[in-house]
């Protein structure tokens, strides 16, 4: 696939945090680059700075120094309300908790993001469908999440982060939760959204996940150590 111009960089991104009286650096002066239409794996050890990265680039977090660019935008400027609009509009995320509301069938589930957005319910629906459909799921979407699988779950969960086509999707070890057969099918289907163009960053501590990946970031002591194509 042909990858285009930067869509995520980090320049000499610092994050600190106070832990009773001693500070912690959850990442030293790193400076990362993400270009659209590639497939990225952040890598490393509990502790490594690789979920920090993924919260900066998801704006959950913000940096105590340095610069971040959102498709080209500073995104240190915007105040809470302006990222919260940001991350709706251009972020899709995938956890290893589905996140999905119990009381919701899959459909309502998949909705969500698009009713804060303001879009009108019968598009709503038709966009929620769509989504559904292109995970596989459309004979489910009246179920609730405990008539689900697990990989159904995610899937509803990945559904719900694409519906509003974000320029990024960022997963958080999003098979930890699964079993081996279902993993494949998940990732499977990660390889699919990006192969049709998405921006798709995943954390994962397991090397068989990463090289799913057509590039690999490994940290180590809030250090990028290596940043590396993918076998």
């Amino acid at each position: 696939m042909d990858v285009g111009d930067v869509v995520v960089r980090l320049s000499c991104v610092e994050k600190r945090y106070l832990m009773g009286e001693v500070e912690v650096h959850a990442l030293r002066s790193v400076s990362l680059d993400l270009r659209r239409g590639e497939m990225v794996a952040i890598m490393g050890a509990s502790g490594s700075g690789k979920s920090t990265t993924l919260n900066v680039i998801g704006t959950l977090d913000r940096p105590t120094e340095g610069q971040y660019f959102l498709d080209g935008e500073p995104v240190e400027a915007l105040d809470e309300d302006e990222l919260a609009d940001l991350r709706n509009r251009k972020i899709g995320f995938v956890f290893q908790s589905f996140h999905l509301l119990p009381r919701l069938d899959a459909l309502a589930n998949v909705e969500l993001p698009m009713v804060y957005a303001g879009i009108t319910r019968r598009q709503r629906r038709e966009r929620a469908r769509a989504a559904l459909a292109r995970v596989g799921l459309s004979e489910r979407e009246d179920h609730l999440p405990n008539q689900l699988s697990g990989g159904q779950q995610q899937r509803v969960a990945i559904a719900r982060a694409i519906v509003n086509e974000p320029l990024l999707l960022l997963a958080d070890e999003p098979t930890g939760a699964l079993d081996s057969v279902t993993t494949r099918q998940v990732m499977t289907l990660f390889r699919e959204l990006h192969e049709l163009g998405m921006t798709v960053v995943l954390v994962t501590h397991d090397p068989a996940i990463g090289e799913w990946a057509d590039r690999v970031v490994t940290f180590a002591d809030g250090n990028i150590v290596s940043d590396r194509r993918a076998a």
